[in-house]
C-alpha cells in the first residue's frame, strides 16, 4: 500500500490500497505514483519466474522491475577480517578486499588510509585487479601499544583513475576499537557484537530457537544458545558464499562514491621532465632548475648516450664540470628516490654506496629523508657529489648541491599528477628553497602556483616565466631536464672533441 500522493492534501497520512484511484478520506491520486509499490513489485516479479522470455522481458522493461533490479544491484563494499581486539598492545593486521566495484574502473585503484592508529597518520597502497576480474587484499598493520583504550577511526580512500574516463572515488569509514588490557574476551565480542551485527538470536534456560535464511542480502548473525538451550541455524542460501565464523571478527563497509569535480583542462605541455634555465643567475641561485614527476626518480652517473638514470650527476671541481675523473666513480644507477607509504625516502642501489649524514645506511634499505640532510654519491670517496635535502613539501622534495656545482643546478622531484590544493600546507624550506618558485606536476605536466592568490599556470616553452612570482629574469622553460646535453646530441658534434667547459657552457 501507499500513502496518499495528493498534492493539494500534503499532509494526509491515509494509506491507498492497490488500484485505488482515491485514498480513504476521499483525495485524488495521481495517475502514475513516482515509485512502484511493494505490492507491485512483488507481483512483478513473481509474475516473471513463471512467463514466457518475451512475456518476461516485457515485465522486466516496466518500472516495477526495473525498480527491483536497481535495489539488487551490488553495492561496492570493503571487507575488513583479521582483527582480533584481544592483542591489546600488540601488532595487528588488518586484511581488507573489495567487493562489487564496477567493471570499468581502473585496473590499478589507488588506496589511502587516515588514522591515529597507523605509523605517520597515513598509509598509501593500490588495490590490483586479478586476472579472474576479483582484487588482490590489500594488508594494513599497525600496534596500539601506547594507545588509550577506546574507539579509532580509520578513513580510506579509494581512487580509479582509468585512461580516458574522469577520476572516481570512493570513501568509508569504519571503527577500530582498542580495549583496555585487562578486558576479557566477552567484553570484546560483547562491544563488537552490538555495533556489527544486525541479527542476534537467544536461546536461554532450556528454550529453544530457530533461524531459516533464505539468502538476500548479507546478514550478520549472533547465535547464543546457553543453559541447556538449543538454537537451530538454517541457512537455506542455494546460490552465493556463506562464511560461518567463530570467535572471530569481520565485517563490510559501504564504499560511498564521491562526487568529483572536474579535473580541469589538459596541460598544453605535457612532459615528466624539464628544466628551468636561468641565463644570469644571481648570487646564490642555480642555472639550472632540474624537474622531475616521476613513481620513482634515478639519481647516477652522466653518460651523454643511453644514460641508465634520470637525475644525471657529475663532478665539479674548482674548474668546472668534468664528466670524466672522479665521475666514473658514480654507478649508473646510483640511488633512488621515490614517494613511500611514510613520504619520501631514498634507497642506495649503487656499486659505491652513499653516506647520508655521513653514514652509510645499507644497499636495498630504503630510509626516509628529513630536512637538512646531506647526501653523499659515495661511501669511499669524499667530494664527488654532495647533495642536501632543502625542503620537504606535501608534494615532492628539493635538493641541493654544497659541493662545486651549487650555482650550477638544483633538484627538484614531484609525485606525478599530484596536486597539494590550496592553500599549500605549510612545509619547512631552507632559505635557497624557499626563494625557489613553487611548482607542481598535474594534468600530465609541471605548472606554477602562486602560494598568495593560487593562480595556476601551466608551463611550457612559450610561456614568459618573468611574469610569475619568484621567477628571476631571463629564465626559460625547457623540455629536457638537460637542454645543454641535448644540444650536443642533435648537433652532430663528436662526443669525444666536446671539452667539458663546453659541454658545461652549452
Amino acid at each position: 500500500m501507499n500513502k496518499c500522493c495528493n498534492t493539494d492534501h500534503p499532509h494526509c497520512t491515509l494509506w491507498v490500497m492497490p488500484g485505488e484511484r482515491v485514498c480513504e478520506g476521499g483525495h485524488q491520486q495521481p495517475a502514475a505514483p513516482a515509485l512502484p509499490a511493494s505490492y507491485d513489485l512483488l507481483k512483478g516479479a513473481r509474475g516473471a519466474a513463471g512467463m514466457q522470455p518475451s512475456v518476461a522481458r516485457s515485465v522486466q522493461e516496466s518500472p516495477a522491475a526495473n525498480y527491483a533490479g536497481a535495489m539488487r544491484a551490488p553495492r561496492p563494499q570493503l571487507h575488513i577480517s583479521g582483527f582480533d581486539p584481544r592483542a591489546a598492545g600488540g601488532r595487528q593486521t588488518l586484511k581488507m578486499e573489495l567487493r562489487g566495484m564496477p567493471q570499468d574502473c581502473a585496473p590499478q585503484l589507488a588506496i589511502q588510509l587516515n588514522s591515529e592508529l597507523i605509523p605517520n597518520g597515513s598509509s598509501r597502497q593500490q588495490f590490483v585487479r586479478s586476472v579472474d576480474g576479483g582484487w588482490r587484499p590489500v594488508f594494513a598493520e599497525f600496534s596500539s601499544r601506547g594507545k588509550e583504550h577506546g574507539q579509532y577511526q580509520i578513513n580510506m580512500e579509494v581512487v580509479s583513475r582509468a585512461p580516458g574516463q574522469p577520476e572516481r572515488k570512493w570513501e568509508c569509514t569504519f571503527v577500530i576499537l582498542v580495549p583496555r588490557l585487562d578486558a576479557s574476551l566477552t567484553e570484546i565480542h560483547r562491544i563488537f557484537l552490538s555495533t556489527h551485527k544486525n541479527v542476534r538470536v537467544m536461546a536461554d534456560d532450556a528454550s529453544i530457537a530457530r533461524v531459516s535464511a533464505q539468502g538476500g542480502e548479507s546478514m550478520d548473525i549472533d547465535v547464543t544458545a546457553r543453559n541447556a538451550g538449543i538454537a537451530h541455524l538454517d541457512l537455506g542460501a542455494p546460490q552465493g558464499k556463506v562464511d560461518l565464523g567463530f570467535s572471530t571478527i569481520a565485517w563490510d563497509e559501504d564504499l560511498i562514491e564521491i562526487d568529483m569535480p572536474p579535473a580541469g583542462p589538459a596541460h598544453p605541455f605535457p612532459s615528466r621532465a624539464a628544466s628551468i634555465v636561468n641565463a644570469a643567475p644571481e648570487a646564490g641561485m642555480q642555472r639550472h632548475i632540474r624537474l622531475f614527476a616521476l613513481d620513482e626518480c634515478i639519481f647516477g652517473r652522466f653518460e651523454l648516450v643511453d644514460p641508465e638514470a634520470h637525475a644525471l650527476l657529475t663532478h665539479y671541481s674548482a674548474n668546472g664540470q668534468e664528466t670524466g675523473g672522479l665521475t666514473r666513480r658514480l654507478s649508473g644507477r646510483h640511488a633512488i628516490i621515490r614517494r613511500g607509504a611514510h613520504g619520501f625516502e631514498i634507497e642506495d642501489v649503487s656499486r659505491y654506496g652513499l653516506l647520508l649524514d655521513g653514514v652509510w645506511p645499507g644497499k636495498h634499505k630504503p630510509v626516509p629523508l628529513r630536512l637538512g640532510m646531506r647526501i653523499e654519491m659515495s661511501a669511499s670517496i669524499k667530494g664527488i657529489a654532495v647533495l642536501t635535502v632543502s625542503a620537504i613539501m606535501p608534494h615532492g622534495v628539493v635538493l641541493h648541491r654544497i659541493d662545486e656545482g651549487a650555482t650550477a643546478e638544483c633538484f627538484v622531484v614531484l609525485a606525478p599528477d599530484t596536486h597539494p590544493g590550496y592553500p599549500v600546507a605549510r612545509f619547512q624550506a631552507a632559505p635557497n628553497a624557499a626563494a625557489l618558485p613553487l611548482l607542481m606536476h598535474h594534468n600530465g605536466g609541471f605548472w606554477h602556483l602562486d602560494q598568495l592568490t593560487g593562480k595556476e599556470t601551466a608551463l611550457a616553452p612559450t610561456v614568459q616565466l618573468d611574469k610569475l612570482s619568484r621567477m628571476q629574469k631571463l629564465t626559460r622553460f625547457a623540455s629536457d631536464a638537460y637542454p645543454e646535453h641535448w644540444i650536443i646530441r642533435t648537433s652532430g658534434v663528436d662526443h669525444a672533441t666536446v671539452s667539458a667547459h663546453e659541454l658545461h657552457t652549452a
